[in-house]
Order: structure tokens, then sequence, then C-alpha cells
């Protein structure tokens, strides 16, 4: 039995994946892939650096967290230079993630990340309260084609399409599959509000946020189901994976690897073994050689 994996032109120890946003310097993805991450996702990245949104930007409630974190970074090329080399310490796959606002923007910055060593790219096509960037530009399967040929055009390195929740999800997935990516990602956090009660007054400063944590996992399934369905390319499960089965839930529904990001927060990095113990125990018990054997077996 063997808990490696082959998804979206990389090959994985395990197929559990450290999610974009969740750990920002180079040295805790490298601590990351030393807990036994299979791969690691930096921040998302812009051009040009962005201080994000103020505080409070991030609310914990009995189903996650919402978070408006508004992307800050210190720039593509500065975090290229200082983070990234400490992240490829780790040993594991570097995915680095683009959030650009228009086409030309990611054709740079996916130049700057091969240059550097980048494993692979994550186009970050699904951040929900990010102006003119993430969710504004993935919905539209038009401007998902546009990006995904234009980096598609520049470099060699695996692609991936980080895509949120919306009526054109589908056919977004398929933009991508269509001009190249090698795997979809599936899903961002969903656009959210808190109301403090006591204040009377929402609680983050940006107003909306993004919904991550176990409320968000069983509208991911739907939404891996559904694309394993009309998609060759792989899947990337993510959305509020806090233990094995989560993942497995994950598998059975069509995702070829999951990322995980809020049961970090909570739980600590040994989140990553816990995964690979609680798989390789329930692969052992059913008679499965390896988490491959699982995907989308919910459709049969």
């Amino acid at each position: 039995m063997t808990l490696s994996v082959k998804v979206g032109g990389l090959k994985l120890r395990n197929p559990f994946i450290l999610a974009s946003g969740i750990l920002s310097h180079g040295s805790l993805l490298k601590r990351a892939a030393g807990a036994g991450a299979g791969a690691v996702v930096t921040k998302s990245l812009t051009l040009e650096p962005r201080e994000g949104y103020p505080t409070p930007a991030l609310v914990a409630f009995e189903g996650g967290f919402v978070n408006a974190m508004g992307l800050p970074n210190p720039g593509c090329e500065e975090y290229l230079r200082t983070d990234l080399p400490l992240a490829k310490e780790g040993k594991v796959p570097v995915i680095v993630s683009l959030a650009g606002s228009h086409e030309g923007e990611f054709e740079r910055m996916a130049v700057l990340a091969a240059d550097a060593g980048a494993d692979a790219l994550e186009l970050n096509l699904s951040c929900p309260h990010a102006e003119k960037r993430g969710l504004e530009l993935g919905q539209d399967p038009a401007i998902v084609r546009k990006i995904v040929r234009r980096v598609r055009s520049c470099t060699s390195l695996p692609i991936w399409v980080k895509l949120g929740l919306c009526d054109s999800l589908i056919d977004s997935a398929l933009a991508c599959q269509q001009e190249g990516a090698q795997a979809v990602v599936a899903i961002n956090t969903l656009r959210s509000m808190i109301i403090d009660v006591d204040a009377r007054r929402p609680t983050l400063s940006n107003l909306f946020g993004g919904l991550s944590g176990p409320a968000l996992r069983p509208v991911a399934v739907r939404c891996v189901f559904e694309l394993y369905e009309k998609l060759s390319i792989p899947i990337i499960g993510s959305g509020g994976v806090m233990g094995w089965r989560d993942a497995v839930e994950f598998m059975l529904a069509g995702a070829a690897a999951v990322q995980v990001g809020s049961a970090v927060a909570i739980k600590g990095l040994q989140i990553f073994r816990e995964l690979c113990d609680g798989l390789g125990a329930y692969l052992k018990k059913e008679g499965f050689s390896s988490p491959t054997n699982l995907v989308g077996l919910a459709h049969r």
C-alpha cells in the first residue's frame, strides 16, 4: 500500500496539500512539509505589494471562520526572492499561488515564478472578497479562458486553477481544461458576513469575508462531485477538511487530492500526520492499495 499520488503534473508523497493563505512565510511552508504535507501552496501573490484589509480581518464562529484578509503580500518578486527558496527546502512540491487582475499580470507573475523555481502554479480565480480579482474573474468562463491560455503560452509548469462557487463553475472549469490546465481546485471560501450583536455592526472591517471550515465542506463536496462528472483532468478538493473521513469523502466524490486550511489553524501542523495515519488505516481495512482507488467511487 502507498499513499503517493500523481495529480496535476506532480507526484506527491501523499494527497494532503497545505492550502494557500494559511501559512505565509517560506519558513512556515518548510515546517508544513516537515510535518507531513504532500505539497504546499504559497499565499496568493500580486504583482505589486498589498497591505490587505485593516483588522478585524478574521472571526471564528461555531462552523469555522470568516475572513477578509485582502490578499496581503510583499509583491510577487520579493516573495519569490526571499520566501520561495526557504519553502523549497521542505523537499516537497511548492505550488505558487497567483492573484492577478488581468491576463497580463498573470503572465508576468507566471514567468517570474517559473524562473524562481516554482514546481507548479495555482491561479487564484476564486477569492470572494478581492475587488477585480479572484471570483470576479473566475465566474466568467471567457475571462478564465483568456487567463489560462495566456499563462499556458508562457510556461511549461503545471497549471492548477482554483475556482469558487458560482453559477458558471462547470463552464469555467471546462474552459480551464480546454486551455491546458492540469487540474482544478474546488472550492475557495464563500462570501459571508457576521454581525456583532453587541456592537450592532458587521464584525469585519471589510464587512464581507470568506467562509471556511466545516460549514463549507458539504458545499465543496457537492461541487467536486459535479465537476468529476464533467472533467477529465484531476480535481483537488478544498473546504473544511478536519480529519481523514472528510478527506475520504472528497476522494469518493472525485477529488484526486485535498487541500487543508482551517484544520491547520485549529489543530496545528500535526493534522498532516493524523490525515496520513487515518487514510492509511482506512485503505488497509478496506483492502485498497492506493488513495487513487477511492477517487470517484461514490459515482458508481
